[in-house]
């Protein structure tokens, strides 16, 4: 099961990152996204909120339940063992972090989750890898760029990196033919405006352009 979802990782190449939405709103960003050609989601753990990690749960667990395997789950912002078990319960197929936690990767990769932990530097990136990540979060990106990427994936070409932060439908294929191996889509595509509105129609519109991006990087 690892193995199918990094290979799919790879060929889909965007992770959306949700955060804050819940419930039937979740699982309709689901339908959206899934309408516009993309088909894996992080929904994220609020640090500052713990009353709502387990709707985040609920959310990931709704939305496999509701896809099925059409859309592939996971959690981000795992930082504690604690927040990696309700990702776990709920279903989540892949584990994303803001940082290199070896603890959090090791369990990750132990239960059969992919791991995705955040990175910037070169050591840290090594760090990570070395830890056992199957792909490392370059994290921030925005303001670093593409080029950032490109000169760090030169010496470390057998590492999996994925640009996070920032990217949007204009810069997504600068990122990619700079030798990511994808990217984490957040608000710049789960627009919570439309959202609210019921606007999924252009989540959709906007989840298929960044496909196209993709496939031109």
């Amino acid at each position: 099961m690892r193995e199918q979802i990094i290979a799919k990782v790879k060929e889909k190449k965007i992770v959306v990152i949700v955060r804050g939405v819940f419930g039937e709103d979740a699982v309709k960003l689901a339908k959206a996204l899934h309408d516009g050609g993309i088909t894996m989601m992080e929904f994220t753990f609020d640090q500052k909120d713990p009353a709502s990690h387990a709707k985040t749960a609920d959310a990931i667990r709704c939305v496999k339940e509701t896809m099925g395997d059409a859309v592939l789950v996971g959690a981000g912002t795992v930082t504690d063992l604690k927040m990696l078990q309700l990702a776990k319960d709920a279903g989540a197929a892949f584990i994303v972090s803001p940082d290199t936690n070896p603890e959090v990767i090791g369990q990750t990769v132990a239960q059969g989750m992919v791991s995705m932990p955040g990175a910037l530097t070169p050591t840290e990136i090594l760090t990570a890898y070395r830890a056992g990540a199957d792909f490392v979060k370059v994290f921030p990106i925005s303001n670093l760029g593409a080029a950032y990427l490109k000169a760090v994936k030169a010496p470390l070409n057998n590492i999996p990196l994925l640009a996070v932060g920032g990217v949007n439908e204009n810069n997504v294929s600068d990122f990619i033919k700079a030798g990511a191996e994808g990217v984490g889509v957040g608000g710049n595509l789960v627009n919570r405006e439309w959202i609210k509105n019921g606007e999924f129609d252009k989540i959709t519109a906007l989840a298929r352009l960044f496909i196209q991006n993709i496939q031109n990087g």
